[in-house]
């Protein structure tokens, strides 16, 4: 807990969450308070096991992306930690308005990205891999994996192109603890993030229409160039 909030005030720091907080339309404004974009106001509880770290990096892109109207109406933030394991959960749902978490759970990564880890990601049509960034969720359909959520990258070159792929959320079969457990790695998509189908329509409910999606991993340019980031 002491760990998390020197952390956050650290990286993030209320006054610079302020800043960015201070031009934000009054509806936004209203919805959600400055000080929910600063970690260290967040209770351990709430924010489970992501690194604290990846947790402030998802909150400062949430607060940008917001604060320049790129996801004015979002009321939730999952966040995607591609340096864990697919075998471990790796995935949080947090309501922004409550400063709660929502879920905790596994999540896919592409084929091209790698086995157990993730180490590679693309941007490319027909890479099988996944893509990192910030992601605005859009509306739902029922495709050949039953209801599904589709995304919109918000990072030019580096997720640009997810609906053009048909990088989704939707249910798998091969996400589930015993077949990680057994082989040693999750199943694995062409890129998109899949969850498990007992709780794929709960998820997908909550975090549809606007809502934010932060998929992270250790990339230099990325975290350099990122226009949320830098």
């Amino acid at each position: 807990m002491t760990n998390t909030r020197l952390f956050g005030a650290r990286v993030l720091g209320l006054a610079v969450v302020l800043a960015l907080l201070s031009s934000l339309p009054a509806s936004a404004a209203a919805a959600l308070e400055a000080s929910t974009f600063d970690a260290g106001t967040w209770s351990g509880e709430a924010v489970g096991d992501v690194n604290p770290k990846v947790f402030a990096l998802a909150l400062k892109a949430a607060a940008t992306a917001i604060q320049r109207g790129d996801a004015s109406g979002a009321e939730t933030l999952t966040v995607i930690d591609y340096s864990r394991p697919s075998t471990v959960r790796r995935m949080w749902v947090y309501d922004l308005r409550s400063r709660s978490l929502l879920f905790e759970e596994l999540v896919s990564h592409g084929r091209g990205s790698g086995v157990t880890m993730a180490t590679s990601f693309s941007n490319l049509p027909e890479s099988n891999r996944s893509s990192l960034g910030l992601y605005r969720t859009a509306e739902t359909y029922s495709g050949k994996h039953g209801y599904s959520l589709r995304l919109d990258g918000l990072e030019p070159g580096i997720n640009d192109k997810a609906r053009e792929r048909a990088i989704v959320m939707h249910a798998a079969d091969y996400v589930n603890e015993a077949a990680a457990k057994k082989q040693g790695y999750l199943g694995r998509s062409l890129g998109c993030p899949a969850v498990r189908p007992e709780v794929a329509k709960k998820v997908i409910d909550v975090v549809k229409g606007g809502d934010l999606i932060f998929a992270y991993y250790p990339d230099p340019q990325w975290l350099r160039t990122s226009k949320y980031l830098g």
